[in-house]
């Protein structure tokens, strides 16, 4: 298949940017201390939500209940978040890529992304939203204006990404740090008795304080939602340098710390939240009021100051910190959850910063819609979606993998996995319907309360017994044995963005026979999972291309499959849309006699119908494509083996006017041997005839002698003259594919080139004047480029000077941008004339036949330029005032010839 090479935009191709969104974090690129890591990713915790959840909480069900739950699932969360956050680590991978490996296949891991991502808008506008009451307390900003401002400010702190980031949350930490700890430390000291007093609050619910296991149950399934923020922790922790003897105590305190050890920082701000609002209600605050964020810092800071306008100037400052620092992170991570996921289902990736600033206006939405007042609900919902992905993706990492029933090593990679993998995707639905549906009240009260506990059961169970049952099967598509199984090379390009990376983010690709990038194979749209067909592994097998170009033609089962696979998903999408629209209506209007549940009911109805009809356009719009894209294909296929045949067709006819060369240029050099030889024999028959006879005379072996002396330096020049062709021949012909690559100084190799050159320029008048500039760092061949410099400066000194007259070679090189060097070489000697110009690299082609020249030092000079180098030469010549040329060379020297360069047949002359 003919390559087209892929050129991303500037904000995809800079990793800075990027910071390596839909692949492996490179090892060059891991270069923070394990500390400033931890560091950056606690500082993640900041978020405010903690308090309003403690807070809401604490005022629902009370003290007893909400504390039992807060220690229970912070014990859960810190067990089920120790393996991600090591394998994330150890495989440098994000969640999403982690997921992949870990038992939901390629495509089933979109899902979880959108899980995922979901969790990073739902908190990004629960905590844009605190922020935006902050402000319209302290300053007055209107609410709506509020969320806007705390929105767009969050995304040029999100734009460069974790470096950044990094800045932001270390400058932050220490005052954050402070901020927090003030206020508790003030009313423990000023209130003793303050403990004693919240451990007795019942709550709201009536029922004195005491236990509740219903309560309990409700209690925990708020606080499994928080179960997602390891995603937004490992997003940091796939930095982590590798770990070594050196940095293993500083490697581990960082994963310990930062990854499941966020929930002991956290589980303390949920219970500072629960304090912090029972004070706020024991000093006469509506209970709504009082699980406001800026509100429980208000009264904490009381203790502190007594200055009404300083308490709110503080806590203002405090809540605006503490949301940027965990606003960042959120924005980071659902920019990296919606670029997998949609990169997936569309094979195109704008750039992970669009899809920051789409994250940012998701959150913006849920705000104006007012999800804060909704928040116990949709995390309810949530946390048993969240838990049953969780759930699923533990299981493997510490069942199936141990069992060897799930590969050792975590693969991402599109070549090398299934699409679907039904050890986690199946769990995860199996999980999720069970547990909405037994918070839905299917399962009674019981049920309801603990729906997420149900959900972690069901899937941690059934991923272990479908992979029992499955025996690993749908892990692996196919195996890695160019990169994972072969030498571990320093780095790799890719065939189609022409890029270097590691190894382990590479995948041989059979539809374009080369190695390709995990980024650009995820994006390849052209060869429908091509590598993973029966063809490609019969051409695997042989180690040949495929005959045949993949053929894609619709199935109407795999139709109807897209249709209802489509469609539930919609379906679910606009349901999730209706119930919070029902969530957020004004419950009064039903106490008036307003039924919106019945409306509400009867409109979606109706929008389903609208959904059915939109998914079955799109499922015969994409099948179109499909056939379209098949029939591109097969075109494409035909015409890369058209010019296949042409290129060989052009290679035999070089090779035949080559060895005609050859043929005709070693035919003078051979008859002088072969004539000096029998010229040489007759004379020995002559003189052993005579000393036969004896008659052998002393003028007679002197004039044998001279004889014999002239023949064997005919044959002996004549004989290294067909040898000189014969190597040229071989360097011609030759594949040179043994010439070492390296990086080296471009100056200084060509002044080592030089100095090698002198015996042939002491006998001389010309001069020869370098003037490049030092530091051109070339990553190239340096055999090449000498034998290309020899030539063109012998070619010089045997066309371009007269023997005897003075003159001047000129070789000058400069950088052209950051990727490319211009090399000139300009002497002052006779010139070419023009008729001769187009001529002079064709092979064996030369004015001093005769005289040394073979013709083919300007034709190799070419060949090497062209194909080896991977670079173009340009001649101009001036007849009587010499001759310039030009060449135009890649600083990092490509691994394959480009297809202009495979097809150029002759260089373009500078007029």
């Amino acid at each position: 298949m003919i390559r087209v090479r892929r050129e991303y935009q500037s904000w995809v191709a800079n990793e800075t940017l990027e910071d390596y969104a839909l692949r492996y974090a490179a090892k060059s690129f891991r270069r923070w201390s394990p500390g400033l890591l931890a560091n950056t990713a606690i500082g993640g915790i900041s978020f405010l939500a903690l308090e309003a959840i403690g807070g809401s909480l604490t005022v629902s069900y009370g003290f007893q209940n909400t504390f039992a739950a807060i220690v229970l699932v912070s014990i859960l969360i810190f067990l089920i978040s120790l393996p991600i956050a090591y394998y994330s680590s150890v495989a440098n991978v994000d969640i999403d890529l982690l997921t992949r490996g870990a038992g939901f296949g390629y495509i089933g891991s979109t899902v979880t992304s959108l899980i995922y991502a979901s969790f990073t808008f739902i908190f990004f506008a629960l905590e844009a939203a605190i922020m935006a009451q902050a402000l319209e307390l302290s300053v007055g900003l209107n609410l709506a204006v509020g969320y806007l401002v705390c929105s767009l400010i969050i995304i040029p702190l999100a734009f460069y990404g974790v470096t950044l980031i990094n800045r932001l949350q270390q400058w932050t930490q220490p005052f954050w740090a402070v901020l927090l700890i003030l206020p508790f430390v003030f009313i423990l000291y000023q209130e003793p008795g303050v403990l004693a007093a919240w451990a007795s609050y019942p709550g709201l619910s009536g029922d004195g304080g005491a236990f509740n296991w219903l309560a309990f149950g409700a209690a925990t399934g708020v606080l499994f939602s928080l179960m997602g923020q390891i995603g937004e922790q490992v997003d940091y922790l796939r930095f982590l340098p590798d770990k070594s003897a050196r940095n293993r105590i500083s490697w581990w305190a960082a994963l310990l710390s930062a990854g499941p050890g966020w929930i002991v920082i956290g589980g303390l701000k949920i219970l500072a939240g629960g304090l912090l609002a029972f004070l706020a209600i024991r000093a006469g605050m509506p209970a709504t009021d009082a699980v406001v964020p800026i509100n429980m810092y208000i009264k904490g800071y009381e203790y502190v100051f007594d200055n009404r306008t300083v308490v709110l100037v503080v806590a203002t400052v405090f809540v605006v910190i503490s949301q940027i620092k965990i606003n960042v992170t959120n924005a980071y991570a659902g920019s990296l959850a919606w670029s997998n996921s949609f990169a997936r289902l569309t094979h195109y990736h704008p750039g992970r910063v669009v899809w920051l600033v789409f994250n940012v206006l998701v959150a913006l939405l849920l705000m104006l819609l007012g999800i804060f007042a909704t928040l116990e609900a949709v995390l309810s919902v949530y946390s048993n979606v969240v838990i049953a992905w969780i759930g699923a993706l533990v299981a493997d990492l510490t069942v199936l993998k141990p069992l060897g029933i799930s590969p050792a090593y975590i693969e991402f990679k599109r070549a090398h996995l299934y699409n679907i993998n039904p050890v986690g995707c199946g769990a995860m639905l199996i999980a999720s319907l069970v547990s909405i549906g037994a918070y839905a009240g299917f399962f009674g009260e019981a049920g309801s309360a603990f729906s997420a506990f149900i959900a972690l059961v069901i899937s941690f169970v059934s991923a272990i017994t479908i992979g029992l049952v499955t025996q690993g099967k749908y892990y692996i598509a196919r195996t890695d044995t160019h990169f994972r199984s072969g030498p571990q090379l320093d780095l790799v390009q890719c065939c189609i963005c022409e890029r270097h990376y590691e190894p382990r983010d590479m995948a041989h690709c059979p539809f374009y026979q080369g190695a390709i990038c995990s980024l650009c194979c995820g994006l390849e749209n052209h060869c429908h999972d091509f590598c993973k067909s029966a063809t490609a592994a019969t051409a695997r097998a042989l180690d040949t291309p495929p005959l045949n170009a993949p053929a894609f033609e619709p199935h109407f089962g795999r139709r109807l499959g897209r249709f209802f696979g489509l469609f539930s998903i919609a379906a679910a999408v606009v349901g999730a849309v209706f119930l919070l629209s029902y969530r957020l209506l004004d419950l009064e209007a039903s106490a008036a006699g307003f039924d919106p549940v019945h409306i509400l009911v009867r409109i979606y109805v109706a929008t389903l119908v609208v959904i059915a009809v939109g998914t079955w356009w799109i499922v015969l719009s994409h099948d179109s494509r499909e056939l379209a894209e098949g029939e591109l294909v097969r075109s494409l296929h035909h015409l890369e083996m058209t010019r296949g045949h042409l290129v060989e067709s052009e290679k035999m006819a070089l090779l035949g006017g080559l060895v005609a060369g050859v043929a005709h240029e070693i035919n003078t050099p051979v008859g002088i041997a072969v004539s000096a030889a029998s010229y040489l024999q007759d004379r020995t028959n002559v003189v052993r005839e005579k000393l036969e006879h004896g008659t052998l005379a002393q003028a007679d072996v002197e004039s044998y002698l001279d004889d014999a002396a002239r023949s064997a330096r005919l044959l002996l020049s004549n004989a290294n003259r067909a040898a000189l062709l014969v190597q040229s021949f071989k360097q011609v012909a030759v594949d040179q594919t043994s010439d070492d690559r390296r990086h080296f100084d471009l100056k200084k190799y060509i002044e080592e080139t030089l100095l090698s050159l002198q015996p042939k320029l002491a006998g001389t008048r010309v001069a020869v004047h370098v003037d490049c500039a030092p530091g051109i760092g070339m990553d190239s061949y340096p055999g090449p480029l000498a034998q290309v410099i020899t030539n063109l400066v012998l070619n010089s000194l045997q066309h371009g000077f007269a023997a005897g007259t003075s003159g001047n070679i000129h070789i000058t090189a400069e950088l052209d941008g950051a990727d490319d060097v211009v090399l000139c070489h300009d002497d002052d000697g006779h010139g070419i004339p023009e008729d001769l110009r187009d001529k002079i690299f064709e092979p064996f082609f030369t004015t001093r036949r005769g005289l040394g020249g073979s013709g083919l030092g300007l034709h190799l000079v070419y060949n090497i330029v062209t194909a080896r180098l991977g670079g173009s030469i340009e001649v101009k010549s001036r007849v009587g005032g010499g001759t310039l040329f030009v060449l135009r060379l890649p600083r990092v020297s490509g691994y394959t010839a480009s297809l202009a360069s495979a097809l150029r047949t002759r260089p373009r002359s500078l007029e």
